[in-house]
């Protein structure tokens, strides 16, 4: 198989590409390397395997060019990756969701590629849904910008599917933490405590809370619900079997960096940004059906990330 990664360069995306070519695929990458870093990449050079095309999923151009390379499947998981953005910057999850997809996915229907793994998100139920929330709940109603915008990826491609017979997969995420991780939660409590080892400050009361699930636990999960369904649209949710608090992961945190004098702050009130879900958990028996399981629930996520991405911090600052 030959599939286009757009993102490829980025946290999730680095993570797939070492799962693509590690199983022989030929890989090409779309990435204007915002947000994500050559370094992920680079261990893939002598391989033979992967091509990186320097370019924006908001230029049409930049997508076709990319989907002529004789593409079989895309891996859609270029976006915006940081939801408060979207508070200061209204337009942002527009143009890099909503008109990107819609760039993608006409890019496919003029090269005639037919196949396309969609990367959306548990923010699309917005915060009234019932939890766990399957994937038949409905409707759907975002309180972000970022979730009206996966929202409108998941129509785009539904629609793609009905009128053009593309086939496609929307994956549903949980929190996905893990090495590499760029931004979040947890990076920033790392990066809070390397500034000041005394404090660290927490948005919101700590309540909050979530279901995580590990990167890696993350890609195979979508390239084993890919090999085990076969509809024209295929529709899951990967997350982990529990939920973890804001309060128990910056506890983990201060333990994990050894910052044990560190007192932690709360900015108070139920939720951390406007938009943000104070409490969110996915049912996954879907994906549980197919026959797949996490190797990590949150709490070990949650501390696996913090010991990496302490780690990949620490190397940063010596290079």
């Amino acid at each position: 198989m030959r599939a286009l990664v757009t993102g490829g360069a980025g946290f999730i995306g680095s993570h797939l590409i070492d799962r693509l070519i590690g199983r022989g695929d030929e890989v090409v990458v779309l990435d204007n390397f915002s947000s994500g870093h050559a370094t992920f990449l680079s261990h893939h050079e002598p391989s033979g395997l992967l091509t990186v095309v320097k370019g924006d999923i908001c230029n049409p151009e930049d997508v076709a060019a990319a989907m002529s390379l004789n593409i079989d499947c895309v891996f859609h998981l270029a976006a915006n990756p940081d939801i408060r953005l979207g508070t200061r910057i209204t337009n942002t999850d527009l143009n890099q969701g909503t008109v990107a997809t819609y760039n993608i996915l006409e890019a496919m229907r003029i090269a005639g590629v037919k196949q396309i793994a969609f990367a959306s998100s548990s923010v699309v139920y917005g915060e009234d849904a019932p939890l766990p929330t399957p994937e038949n709940h409905g409707p759907c109603m975002p309180i972000s910008l970022y979730g009206a915008s996966k929202q409108a990826g998941e129509g785009l491609i539904s629609s793609w599917v009905g009128t053009f017979g593309l086939q496609a997969w929307i994956f549903r995420f949980a929190n996905i933490i893990g090495a590499r991780g760029t931004h979040g939660v947890i990076f920033d409590f790392i990066h809070k405590l390397k500034n000041d080892p005394t404090r660290l400050e927490v948005l919101g009361n700590g309540l909050q809370e979530k279901s995580y699930m590990e990167v890696g636990d993350c890609v195979d999960a979508i390239l084993h619900v890919m090999a085990s369904t076969n509809e024209p649209l295929n529709l899951y949710n990967l997350g982990s079997h529990d939920t973890a608090s804001v309060r128990r992961i910056a506890e983990i945190v201060v333990e994990v960096t050894g910052c044990h004098d560190a007192k932690i702050e709360y900015t108070g009130g139920d939720r951390g940004w406007a938009g943000d879900i104070p409490r969110a958990r996915l049912a996954i028996e879907k994906m549980l059906e197919s026959g797949f399981d996490v190797s990590m629930n949150s709490e070990e996520a949650i501390r696996h990330t913090a010991s990496v991405l302490l780690e990949e911090i620490g190397l940063e600052e010596t290079t």
